[in-house]
């Protein structure tokens, strides 16, 4: 028989970013609970609200399959003594399957008698195995938890009921002082507890008490209705997917109205009314046909449309002193300067153990200085650069940012504007953030990705340095995020940078610039550069690299990021070519026997050669080193596998360890030669050719 069961958990209401991960995560351990029971099912619905996560699991079968097996035991030499008396090793193994020493049998394997015992393990009724769900309830993991009452238990909020119902009958567990029974709770204020008559029943029944319990439906309703009022009006609205799903997480029973602001507010930049509407209200902004915002608003209600007039005068109540704040802060930044702001870094700290704003700002100034002479900039570029760097963090001290935290930068670019800086340079006091996500959007100028790239590093250098290095999932100043944010921008870019080489040189530089350090900004350099190949490894899965090309690649000296990219592009490229496999072979043997030893010179000398393979393979070596560091990746990679026709020729008519020492070490230093090209792809030796 094909069995519903609906399983749902009420509780407080949960911040709305926690509702979608909480009900799939729930989903994925009862599916695992399930499946490790043996217990099958057909499809498992979710349903989500602030105040609930719940399953409705379809086609469980009765109950787990019976199981006969034969459990293998000690060698029948361990299991019984000379006299063929039963040892404690072979009634301990009894004991603890259940079974006597009567029941033993031996059977031979590969030639060894051991003893078994036939087990017969009659399936639970499904009942039953679902009385083990408050196990799986409570393991569930939370960005933050809640303890309550005297209870020891936490979770994301308080547990005030459960419902555990199959078919019809309640399947009874508790959790705490919770017990599981047939009656759920409708909507706070709208609704009242209501008994479900069988698992089946459970969205019409939340329906009828003014819950719409699937967030799939739910979403849809909340796009209905918004759609309706912005085509009656003629209007266009920002929809936005993150604010819709938060919005939705935050009602069971969704009404849409507009509401409207004054004019006079238009005034204000763009991102501070969106930010006081959409961040700190979850409003959704409106524009005219043209796109120009208008002094309107849309907003969901948790309930229906009773006093909706009320509710809309209050929500527009509460938006305008958001409002006259932001105008209040825009009017009063306005009344100091860049370099004013700039001085106030002097008291701002970036980290107590590292240092302040301003220093990290000087310290930044010097890598994209350095950057700039690398990726040769013209001298406008570069003075708009080191103008950038010298203020790029200034907003950080204006009012608005100070309220409205979410517009750093953003609000740097519009200032930097209003105060007459160079539309480049106020694009990089906003672009420096960015990525501000692990696949957010690229800076867009070259200025600003410079100057991203350079505060990105610094910040990894000096926590680093300071000692402040991420271990585990903990991370707290998102440093794995932002070294894979320069990994992005340089592959974006193209930029042929030695970023895992210029430690050093940038250390020398801050320490020619008498700056005072409270932390050695080279310790844990080989750290750093470990840090920068795991999130290179980062990048190349979203490429879908294979993992022994990634493995080759990334065990490599080579300091500059994007050759490792385009390494890797070009293996993956040319792996399929029908010589691959044996080009590769040669060269991975050219390598291993050019680590078995150490010539005394690394020349060649002709004279010692013994066959005309070596002069072959001496004269194409030449060729190919004569040229190799002006090939693109792709191409050396063709001509190092151009030579493995010769080394196989080669091969076959030299022995490499000979007993006269001089031409031994003529051809080490031969292969040596050609080992140490292959290099810039990292380490060949990885690569599974089979």
């Amino acid at each position: 028989m094909a069995n519903s069961y609906l399983l749902e958990v009420g509780v407080e209401e949960m911040p709305a970013h926690v509702v979608t991960p909480s009900i799939h995560q729930l989903h994925e351990r009862v599916a695992k609970y399930l499946k490790d029971q043996r217990i099958d099912f057909t499809e498992i619905q979710e349903y989500a609200t602030p105040r609930r996560l719940a399953l409705l699991i379809h086609g469980l079968s009765d109950q787990q399959p019976d199981i006969d097996e034969s459990v293998k035991g000690p060698a029948k030499k361990i299991a019984q003594d000379q006299d063929g008396n039963w040892t404690k090793a072979a009634i301990g193994f009894t004991r603890g399957q259940g079974a006597t020493v009567d029941e033993i049998e031996f059977k031979e394997v590969k030639g060894t008698e051991y003893v078994f015992v036939e087990k017969h393990i009659a399936g639970k009724p499904v009942a039953e195995v679902l009385k083990g769900l408050p196990d799986v309830i409570t393991s569930m993991n939370f960005p933050t938890l809640m303890k309550w009452g005297y209870h020891d238990l936490q979770f994301i909020r308080p547990i005030r009921w459960l419902v555990s119902l199959l078919n019809d009958e309640v399947v009874p567990f508790s959790i705490l002082d919770v017990t599981a029974g047939r009656q759920t709770q409708g909507h706070r204020f709208l609704g009242h507890p209501v008994d479900i008559a069988t698992a089946d029943d459970y969205e019409q029944t939340l329906h009828d008490d003014f819950v719409i319990a699937d967030q799939g439906k739910r979403k849809d309703l909340i796009k209905k209705q918004i759609t309706e009022i912005i085509d009656q009006h003629q209007w266009q609205i920002d929809w936005d997917a993150d604010l819709l799903e938060e919005v939705n997480n935050l009602v069971e029973w969704p009404t849409a109205f507009a509401g409207s602001f004054d004019e006079k507010y238009l005034a204000l930049p763009e991102p501070v009314l969106i930010t006081s509407m959409k961040d700190n209200q979850r409003f959704f902004c409106l524009r005219d046909q043209d796109g120009k915002l208008l002094p309107h608003f849309i907003s969901v209600r948790n309930g229906n449309r009773e006093h909706l007039e009320n509710v809309i005068k209050g929500n527009e109540r509460v938006l305008v002193p958001r409002l006259e704040d932001a105008q209040f802060f825009y009017d009063e930044d306005q009344k100091l300067t860049i370099d004013q702001y700039v001085e106030r870094l002097k008291k701002v700290s970036f980290h107590d153990q590292i240092s302040s704003m301003a220093d990290k700002m000087a310290r930044t100034a010097i890598i994209a200085k350095l950057l700039g002479e690398k990726l040769n900039l013209t001298d406008q570029e570069q003075a708009d650069l080191q103008r950038a760097a010298q203020i790029y963090k200034f907003d950080l001290t204006t009012q608005m940012v100070g309220e409205f935290a979410e517009l750093q930068g953003i609000m740097g670019e519009i200032y930097a504007k209003l105060f007459g800086e160079k539309a480049d340079v106020a694009a990089a006091v906003r672009e420096h953030y960015m990525p501000i996500s692990a696949e957010g959007a690229l800076p867009q100028t070259k200025i600003g990705a410079i100057l991203a790239i350079a505060d990105k590093l610094d910040s990894i250098f000096s926590f680093f340095g300071a000692g402040m290095i991420p271990s585990g999932s903990n991370d707290p100043y998102a440093l794995r995020r932002q070294a894979y944010g320069i990994v992005r921008i340089v592959a974006d870019r193209q930029w042929h940078l030695p970023l895992l080489a210029m430690q050093k040189e940038i250390a020398e530089q801050i320490q020619q610039s008498d700056m005072q350090l409270k932390f050695d900004y080279l310790k844990n350099a080989d750290q750093v550069n470990n840090f920068f190949m795991d999130r290179l490894k980062q990048f190349f899965a979203g490429e879908n690299l294979r993992h022994d090309i990634v493995d080759a690649v990334t065990k490599t000296n080579q300091a500059d990021l994007v050759n490792i990219i385009e390494a890797a592009a070009a293996i993956n490229d040319q792996k399929s070519d029908d010589e691959f496999k044996d080009d590769i072979e040669a060269l991975t043997r050219v390598i291993r026997l050019a680590q078995k030893g150490q010539p005394t010179s690394s020349e060649v000398n002709p004279g010692l050669f013994q066959n005309p393979s070596e002069a072959k393979l001496h004269e194409a070596t030449k060729q190919l080193q004569s040229k190799f560091a002006e090939l693109p990746l792709a191409e050396a990679l063709h001509q190092l596998r151009s030579l493995a026709p010769i080394i196989t020729e080669y091969f076959d008519e030299n022995m490499i360890m000979d007993k006269d020492p001089q031409v031994q070490n003529n051809r080490l230093a031969q292969l040596q030669q050609i080992a140490r090209m292959t290099q810039v792809f990292g380490d060949l030796n990885q690569l599974i050719v089979k």
